[in-house]
C-alpha cells in the first residue's frame, strides 16, 4: 500500500468513521488438544470491504501488556456477509488467511484493530498506539482481568471462553453480538454469528484413499458440494505443487467442472516414480478461486507423500542392534595420547583431544537440524529419522518449527539445557557445514549445539523428559526412564553422551543421585554406567559418531572405547589405560547371501556354517519373526507385500539383508 493510500485512510478514519467499520466479530484462542483449530473473524459494516491499510495486532498481558503477534491485512476483504477470516489450517469453513497453529495465547490478553504499519506493532511493543485504534477484545479464560491491559485500551469488560467446568473454554468461542456486546458459545467460524446472512454453498475436498500417499500410486481428489450445482456450472481450478513437489512428480488434470445438476467430481493423480532418493515431500491442495455464491469448506489441505527410493543402510535400528557393519572412522593415532594414563590424568587427555580449540568446531543451534538428518537417519528408510526414546522413525519433514508438536521431532538435549547453561538461538543463520568457530573447553555456550549430546526425538516426548535425571529416583520425582512399553535402546547411548559432555566442557559433571537443578551436574551416575555396560554401542551410535565427527572434527571417545568410562568415572578409576583393554570384541558382518529375494513365501540363508538366530523387522522396526534358522533350508514366511528387514547372527557377528516381499 503507497503511504499517501494510507495517510488518506487515517485522514478519513479521523474526520467521518466511528468505531465499528471493522470490529471483532468472533475469537477462539483455546481449543482443544494442542490448539490447532483458533481463529479469529472480522466483520465489516458493509460488505466487500477492503482491509488494507489495517492491522490485527495481539497483546500478552503477562508480559507487560506488550505485542507478540500482528497481522497485515492488506489484501483481504470480507464477504457478502461483510466477514474475513484468519486462523490455523484445520478450521472449517476455510480461513481467508491461514496462520499457524497453537499462536493466539489463551489469555488473559487482548488484540486490537489498528490503522497504520505493521513495522510499529513489532514483538514487544506497548499498547501505546490508541489514537489509531479501530476495536479492540480484552479475552480470557477463567482467568482474573488484566486491568492495566484493559485500561490501556479503554475498555471496561473483558470477555470469558470459559462458562463452567462443563463448558469449558476450549469448546466456546467469544462472539459478538448485534449490540455491540459478547457471548461465550459453540464456534461459528465465518458465518454471521446470529445465523443470519448469506448461505454458500459450500465445497469440500477429500482424497480416495485418504491419508499419506506413496511413489508410485494413483489417488482421486473428491469435490463435493452441499447441493447440486444451478444455472452455470462450477469451474474453478486447483494447484497441487509445494516446495520441490511439482509437475515432475505427478500427472493430473487440474481444471474442476461440476456440472448444473451434480454436485460432485473426482480427478485421478497419478503419482511418478522418478527413481530418484528426493526424500519423502508435501503436496498442498489449493483451491482457485470460487465464483460468487460458493465458499470452501476446507483449503491447503498437506498430503503427505512418500518416496519409494529411499536408501537402506546395512545396518539395523537401535531396536534391532547390530555390530561392526557401519565402519568406525577414528583417525589413525587419534587416542594415541591416552596410553599409559590414569585417573584425572587420562580425564584430561580425553579433553586435550575433544576440546582442542586447534581443531575443534562449534556449529549454531540452527544447523543442529541438518546434524540429524544426517546422524541419526533410520538406516531403513533415508526419508526418516530414528526417534530415541520411543523407538520409532518419523518422516525428516515432521520436524517441529513452531509452539506445540504433537506428531513432529525436535531436538533433544541429552544434558539438559536448563543444567547446562548453553546458548540456544534459531535466529543464526544455516550456513552449513563449512561455516563454524573456534571452540575450548570453557565455551560451555557451544554444549548448545553439540551434536554428539543431541538426538532426534518426538516433541511430545522430549518436553516430557524436561530437565530430569536418569534412573530411578527413590523418592519419584525427579528420574527419566523412557516411555513405558519400549525396549530403551537408547540408555547405552544416553550414558556415553553424558560421559562425553562431563569431560569435553569444563563446568559440566555426571554424579551420583538425583540432583535438583543447580547448573552443571546431572544424574544418576551409578546408573549410568549400568547403562553403558548393558546396552553396549552399535551401528546406529557409531553412524552418528561419524557424522557429527566430520560436521565437529572431535569425536565421542566413550563411543569408540566404552570401556573407557569405566577409567574416567567408574570402579577403574586409577587404573592405567591401554586401547587394547578395550571390551568392543564384536567382529566384521557376515559374508550371507539370501534368495530368492524378491520373494513370495520363503527364504534361503546361504553362507551359514550353523544353526543361527534369525530376525525380520518391519521398515518401522517392528519385530515380526524371531526363531534359530537352520543353515540352506526354506524357511517359510508369511508376511504381507512390503519392505522388510532380515538380522542374522552367527558366532557374535550379525548383519542386516533388505527383503521385498511380493
Amino acid at each position: 500500500m503507497t503511504m499517501l493510500k494510507k495517510l488518506l485512510l487515517l485522514l478519513l478514519f479521523c474526520t467521518n468513521i466511528s468505531f465499528g467499520q471493522v470490529v471483532i466479530n468472533e475469537l477462539d484462542a483455546d481449543t482443544p488438544s494442542t490448539d490447532v483449530l483458533e481463529f479469529i473473524e472480522l466483520k465489516s459494516a458493509t460488505p466487500n470491504f477492503s482491509l488494507d491499510g489495517y492491522v490485527l495486532v495481539f497483546f500478552n498481558a503477562g508480559n507487560n501488556d506488550t505485542a507478540y503477534l500482528s497481522f497485515d491485512l492488506d489484501g483481504l476483504t470480507t464477504d457478502a456477509n461483510g466477514i474475513v477470516t484468519l486462523g490455523n489450517s484445520g478450521v472449517s469453513p476455510a480461513p481467508d488467511r491461514v496462520i499457524n497453529n497453537n499462536v493466539i495465547q489463551n489469555g488473559p490478553d487482548a488484540v486490537g484493530i489498528y490503522l497504520g504499519n505493521p513495522s510499529s506493532f513489532v514483538n514487544g511493543v506497548t499498547v501505546a498506539h490508541t489514537t489509531n485504534l479501530i476495536d479492540a477484545l480484552v479475552h480470557k479464560t477463567n482467568d482474573a482481568n488484566p486491568t492495566t491491559l484493559m485500561a490501556a485500551l479503554g475498555i471496561t469488560v473483558a470477555y470469558d471462553e470459559y462458562i463452567s467446568a462443563a463448558s469449558p473454554s476450549d469448546v466456546n468461542s467469544i462472539q459478538r453480538k448485534n449490540d455491540g456486546t459478547y457471548e461465550t458459545k459453540a464456534p461459528t467460524p465465518d458465518v454471521p454469528n446470529d445465523g443470519s446472512g448469506v448461505v454458500y454453498n459450500n465445497l469440500n475436498v477429500t482424497l480416495s484413499p485418504t491419508g499419506n500417499q506413496t511413489e508410485p500410486t494413483s489417488f482421486s481428489i473428491v469435490f463435493t458440494l452441499d447441493t447440486n450445482v444451478t444455472g452455470t456450472n462450477l469451474d474453478f481450478t486447483y494447484t497441487l505443487a509445494n516446495g520441490n513437489f511439482d509437475t515432475s512428480d505427478y500427472t493430473g488434470n487440474l481444471n474442476v467442472t461440476i456440472p448444473v445438476g451434480s454436485n460432485s467430481v473426482s480427478r485421478t493423480i497419478t503419482l511418478t516414480d522418478d527413481a530418484l532418493n528426493e526424500g519423502d515431500e508435501t503436496m498442498i491442495i489449493r483451491i482457485g478461486t470460487l465464483p460468487v455464491g460458493y465458499a470452501k469448506l476446507n483449503d491447503n489441505i498437506e498430503v503427505r507423500i512418500h518416496d519409494n527410493d529411499y536408501e537402506v543402510k546395512p545396518w539395523g535400528v537401535p531396536t534391532a542392534p547390530t555390530y561392526g557393519l557401519c565402519p568406525n572412522l577414528t583417525p589413525a593415532g587419534y587416542y594415541d595420547s591416552l596410553e599409559g594414563k590414569s585417573g584425572n590424568q587420562l580425564k584430561q587427555a580425553i579433553q586435550d583431544i575433544i576440546a582442542n580449540p586447534a581443531v575443534v568446531r562449534e556449529h549454531n543451534y540452527a544447523e543442529v537440524w541438518d546434524m540429524l538428518k544426517e546422524a541419526d537417519q533410520n538406516p531403513l528408510n533415508s526419508g526418516q529419522v530414528w526417534l530415541m526414546y520411543v523407538e520409532q522413525p518419523r518422516s525428516k519433514l515432521d520436524q517441529q518449527s513452531g509452539p506445540g508438536g504433537i506428531g513432529k521431532w525436535n531436538r533433544e538435549h541429552i544434558y539438559c539445557q536448563s543444567r547446562g547453561n548453553f546458548f540456544l538461538d534459531d535466529m543464526l543463520p544455516n550456513d552449513g557445514i563449512n561455516v563454524w568457530t573456534t571452540t575450548d573447553a570453557n565455551d560451555i555456550t557451544a554444549g548448545g549445539a553439540d551434536g554428539h549430546h543431541l538426538r532426534s526425538e518426538d516433541s511430545s516426548e522430549n518436553s516430557s523428559r524436561n530437565n530430569k535425571n536418569y534412573g530411578v529416583d527413590p523418592t519419584g520425582t525427579d528420574d527419566y526412564n523412557g516411555p513405558a512399553g519400549t525396549a530403551g535402546s537408547w540408555r547405552g547411548d544416553v550414558a556415553r553422551a553424558l560421559f562425553y559432555m562431563a569431560v569435553r566442557y569444563n563446568g559440566l559433571n555426571v554424579v551420583n543421585g538425583f540432583p535438583g537443578e543447580p547448573t552443571g551436574n546431572i544424574g544418576d551416575l551409578a546408573t549410568l554406567l549400568t547403562w553403558n555396560t548393558t546396552d553396549r554401542a552399535d551401528d546406529f551410535e557409531m553412524n552418528h559418531n561419524n557424522v557429527i565427527y566430520n560436521w565437529q572434527h572431535n569425536r565421542n571417545p566413550f563411543v569408540d572405547y566404552p570401556l573407557l568410562a569405566d577409567y574416567v568415572f567408574g570402579s577403574h578409576f586409577g587404573d592405567t589405560w591401554s586401547s587394547s583393554l578395550s571390551n568392543d570384541d564384536v567382529a566384521e558382518g557376515l559374508n550371507i547371501r539370501m534368495y530368492p529375494n524378491p520373494a513370495d513365501d520363503y527364504i534361503v540363508i546361504g553362507g551359514l556354517k550353523q544353526t543361527a538366530p534369525l530376525e525380520i523387522y518391519t521398515i518401522s522396526g517392528v519385530k515380526v519373526y524371531n526363531g534359530n534358522y537352520i543353515p540352506e533350508s526354506r524357511l517359510n514366511v508369511n508376511l504381507a507385500s512390503g519392505i522388510y528387514m532380515v538380522k542374522v547372527t552367527e558366532d557374535h557377528k550379525s548383519t542386516v539383508k533388505k527383503l521385498i516381499i511380493k
